[in-house]
This record gives structure tokens, C-alpha cells and sequence, in this order.
């Protein structure tokens, strides 16, 4: 009888599922995701749009999806792009847009967050920060933080640690990077993330900064000898969309798309831990390693001093020159909620 009553209760559920799936009206969506040839996009981003969301609406929503340097774009134009509507949903990495605000910053800030638990709390903590300045400042909604695996050191040069990096010339994706690298005594160097490998070859720069596996699909490996296996930062990206744009949806669209955004988001946090190993094990040809190509390069595990450095680092240089250059209020938004998450204080 019970076993009856459990089959009648997930039947019932799954035609009320399927009911609701089809009350909602059709809808096409065009979307511009993060970059194309990064397991962030392949592995969840597409899939999503072009997989879940149809299967889930059964056919009435469905959507369209190229990554944004398919388009021909570079990335700090997204945020613009959004908020004039010319792009409606949008998938776009926070650091792109540090040199418009400091804000941009605030959760990635190097050294903030050595290991994927933080990087999801400080996430968390400052979302309800940047909702409030997207949606004010550019009309745009925001949906969701995710993030890329850990964003470590690839060397094509001898390095036992991060004492290494003074001297070196060092490729970095962000503000905060450079002036965590430069702090180290390295000279920052900036260029595309396609620019990367032959820049490796030929020594125009000894390192480079990216995610553990986002360097291994870019087969960073043929072209580096060295991976040290510490997070400097995360790189988070937002997912977002026009406001003009998510008004005009029906409103049971609207709940459909952020309910599964947000599990988009809680899918992609679940792999970064995972990713990151997994970068660490293909660059070096760990037995562990599943892909097909597996590299040769040497794993540099950090040491407790590694860990004192970059903490170092983070409150000596990284965290006073940031708040020195972000607004009044956004260092006392800092200090409400990322600074109360790890035990950090920003002053102006």
C-alpha cells in the first residue's frame, strides 16, 4: 500500500511538472556566454541553454548561445553591451570590469580566498551588493555568480614557490594580479588569453596566471614546465540579463529561468573544487587524470610559507591599494560582508 501511495505521489508530481512546463509560453532566448573553448562553457554554460532549459520547459522556452570571443567581442564590453540592450542575457567575468569600478574587485581580490569554501562564502556575502549596484547603475538584473576553477601560476621556468616570482615577467588577467605579482617583485605583464601561449614559447613572459583547467584546454602545458598548485583568485563570473529585457518575459519565465540559473550557479561551484584537482592531474599526467592528453609538467605543492606570503601580500599590499581606489561606500560594503566572512579590515 505505501509503495502504491509513494508510485502515486512521483506520478502526480511529474504530470504536475510537466503542466507547468507547459504553461509557459513560448520563448526564444539569445544568449552570449564566457569563453568558448573553456570547459566552463562547453561543460555547463551550453549544455544548459541549449540541453536543460528546453528539456525542462519541454520545448517552450529554448535558446541560442555563442560565447562572447565567437562574436568577435573581447569581454570589458559586456557590461556595456548589456545595459544597452544589445545584448540581453549575457555571461561576462567580473575583473573585465575593474577598471570602470573598483567594485568589480571586491570578491576576487588576490590572496582573498586560498580554497573554493571561501571563494563561494565571500561570493555569497557581497552578492546582494552587486545586485543592487548592477541594477542601479547599469539596468541590468543580475542572476548569479559562478566561477572558474582556481586561478594558479603556469611557469615555463624553474619555481619552488611564490618567493620565485620576484624577477620574473608574469602574465596577468587582472589589477589585483599585477599588483599581487608586482609585490612579489615580479613585473606584471597584460595580454589576451589567446596571446598566452606563444608568449610562453618564446619567453616573453616566464609565467602566466589562469584557471587550473581552463590553462589545460588552452594546452598551456606543451608550452610551461611549472604548476603551483595554490589559488591566488577565482576569477567569478556573473550571469546577468538587460532589465527592459527580463521585464518583458512572462513572469513564470522569469521564475522557470532564475530557479535554474541559480542552479546553474550551484552546479558550477560544485566543480570548481573538482576542476581544479582535475587541472592540477592533466598539466602533470597524474595517473588520476581522465582526459585524453595528459601533460608532463612539474606540480609545485605549497609550503606553509607559501601560504604566509600570500597572506601577507593580500594585507599589506593588495587590500590597501584596492580600497584606496574604491569608494567610501564600497570599503564599508567590503567590510559589512566579505571583511566579516574572512576577518579582514579595509580602510580608506
Amino acid at each position: 500500500m505505501k509503495k502504491h501511495l509513494v508510485f502515486a505521489a512521483v506520478a502526480a508530481s511529474l504530470v504536475a511538472g510537466s503542466v507547468s512546463a507547459q504553461d509557459l509560453p513560448k520563448t526564444q532566448l539569445r544568449i552570449v556566454g564566457g569563453l568558448s573553448n573553456l570547459t566552463a562553457y562547453n561543460d555547463y554554460e551550453r549544455p544548459f541553454w541549449t540541453k536543460t532549459i528546453p528539456e525542462l520547459s519541454k520545448g517552450q522556452v529554448t535558446a541560442e548561445i555563442k560565447g562572447f570571443n565567437e562574436m568577435g567581442l573581447k569581454g570589458p564590453e559586456l557590461m556595456r553591451l548589456m545595459s544597452q540592450g544589445v545584448i540581453e542575457f549575457g555571461t561576462a567575468t567580473l575583473s573585465y570590469f575593474a577598471s570602470d569600478n573598483p567594485i568589480n574587485e571586491a570578491i576576487d581580490l588576490a590572496g582573498l580566498a586560498p580554497d573554493v569554501k571561501t571563494a563561494r562564502a565571500v561570493t555569497k556575502s557581497f552578492e546582494p551588493v552587486y545586485a543592487k549596484f548592477y541594477g542601479d547603475g547599469a539596468k541590468v538584473k543580475l542572476l548569479g555568480i559562478s566561477t572558474y576553477p582556481a586561478q594558479v601560476l603556469f611557469c615555463n621556468a624553474t619555481i619552488t614557490g611564490l618567493a620565485d616570482i620576484k624577477g620574473k615577467k608574469v602574465r596577468t588577467s587582472s589589477r589585483t594580479t599585477a599588483e599581487f605579482v608586482e609585490a612579489l617583485g615580479g613585473s606584471s605583464v597584460t595580454m589576451a588569453f589567446g596571446e598566452v601561449v606563444p608568449a610562453l614559447q618564446n619567453k616573453v613572459v616566464d609565467c602566466a596566471i589562469t584557471g587550473s583547467l581552463s590553462g589545460y584546454s588552452a594546452k598551456w602545458y606543451e608550452v610551461s614546465t611549472h604548476l603551483v598548485a595554490l589559488p591566488i583568485n577565482w576569477n567569478q563570473q556573473i550571469h546577468a540579463v538587460n532589465q527592459k529585457a527580463w521585464d518583458k518575459l512572462d513572469p513564470k519565465v522569469q521564475a522557470f529561468l532564475q530557479t535554474n540559473v541559480t542552479k546553474l550557479v550551484d552546479d558550477i561551484w560544485d566543480g570548481a573544487a573538482r576542476q581544479t584537482q582535475e587541472g592540477y592531474d592533466c598539466n602533470t599526467g597524474a595517473a588520476a587524470c581522465t582526459l585524453p592528453v595528459k601533460g608532463k609538467m612539474k606540480l609545485v605543492e605549497p609550503s606553509d610559507a607559501d601560504r604566509a606570503l600570500l597572506k601577507k601580500v593580500l594585507q599589506e599590499s593588495v587590500l590597501p591599494k584596492w580600497a584606496a581606489r574604491c569608494s567610501a561606500d564600497c570599503v564599508t560594503d567590503f567590510n559589512a560582508t566579505v571583511g566579516k566572512t574572512v576577518g579582514l579590515t579595509a580602510s580608506k
